[in-house]
């Protein structure tokens, strides 16, 4: 869950969100030993007055100049190229759940049950409880259980939508007539919030993400429940 004046991302959630966590620090700190070089290089040149004719004119400096940055390019690419391949990858899914956009609210199916799904409206800033978010909260979770692949199916019934939750790593753009699909993997138990992350009209902001991750025994009795009153 992020909050005011956070300047990092939020903690994550899932497996392969630890891993881009550990990739954006592997490429800031590339970034941020570049900037230390390029401004200690140029205060140098503007504070001294001596020169050396070595430097005006030397193809050793100049071949490490160009091969530098592309052995710097490489060490951030590898791990960016590993990490896209993981963020496709989907092993033998335990739950596959079928998101659908919709102006402006999402609605969930439970396609590995005959008769389980609903629609997540965001809870009206007047009928929340203490300890609520605003513009967060939902009347109905998707409930998933905690330590299983979870497959997402990802549409939209009439604009453009995308289902994102920053801290699971997941963002999957949501196109009418189209099936989307992505995996998580929830690490730990807990409320993960998101957004709709692509403009889809006047109501944009107002149709939140939140997914509930439980033990497995819990998600089965949940489930169970919501079959019943189905």
């Amino acid at each position: 869950m992020a909050h005011p004046t956070q300047l990092g991302l939020q903690d994550a959630a899932s497996p392969v969100m630890e891993e881009l966590l550990h990739f954006h620090d592997h490429a800031l700190m590339i970034v941020f030993l570049i900037s230390t070089l390029v401004l200690y290089i140029i205060i140098a040149m503007v504070s001294t007055k001596l020169t050396n004719k070595y430097i005006l004119d030397s193809q050793e400096i100049e071949i490490v100049w160009t091969v530098l940055p592309a052995v710097i390019l490489v060490l951030i690419a590898l791990p960016s190229l590993r990490i896209l391949y993981l963020m496709d990858e989907i092993n033998d899914p335990h739950l596959t759940i079928k998101a659908m956009g919709h102006q402006w609210y999402w609605s969930y199916e439970y396609t590995d049950y005959e008769d389980l799904g609903f629609d997540s409206y965001m809870i009206p800033t007047q009928d929340l409880t203490p300890g609520q978010f605003r513009l967060l909260e939902t009347d109905h979770r998707m409930v998933v259980p905690m330590e299983s692949p979870i497959r997402v199916l990802v549409s939209a019934e009439d604009v453009l939508h995308s289902w994102a939750v920053p801290s699971l790593g997941v963002k999957m753009d949501a196109v009418p007539g189209r099936l989307n699909q992505t995996a998580f993997i929830a690490s730990r138990p807990g409320v993960f919030y998101g957004q709709c992350s692509e403009i889809c009209g006047a109501n944009h902001s107002f149709m939140p993400i939140v997914v509930e991750a439980v033990p497995l025994e819990h998600f089965e009795g949940w489930s169970s429940l919501m079959l019943e009153d189905a």
